[in-house]
């Protein structure tokens, strides 16, 4: 599983952003798709995650109600919807995959290369 995440950029405090996850792979529909992020300085952490088929997700109290995780398995590809962008949410951000459905960064096998994500206020 190859996997691409895009989207980031630099934005304002209030704003929205989308990232994109693109993967290469048979059956997308088998893995479960995480965002994880990495402020600058700090440890990586859990962002959101969505089940194999988009009908579970989860969020970290920190972004629940502003972010929104997607998928599209017949598009092979996922998507982090940010809404009301804050100074604290400056990071790179990263998907990953895995057939496990989790919030743990270590369950996840396969990992694409970040995004940076810049809110200034």
């Amino acid at each position: 599983v190859q996997l691409q995440a895009s989207g980031g950029g630099l934005v304002q405090a209030g704003d929205s952003l989308t990232l994109s996850c693109a993967a290469s792979v048979r059956t997308f529909s088998n893995y479960a798709v995480g965002w994880f992020r990495q402020p600058p300085g700090k440890e990586r952490e859990f962002v959101a995650a969505v089940n194999w088929s988009g009908g579970s997700t989860a969020y970290s109290d920190n972004v629940q109600g502003r972010f929104t995780v997607s998928r599209d398995n017949a598009k092979n590809a996922a998507w982090l919807q940010m809404n009301s962008l804050k100074d604290e949410d400056t990071a790179v951000y990263y998907c990953a995959a895995d057939r496990v459905y989790s919030s743990d960064a270590r369950q996840y096998y396969f990992w694409g290369r970040g995004t940076q994500v810049t809110v200034s206020s």
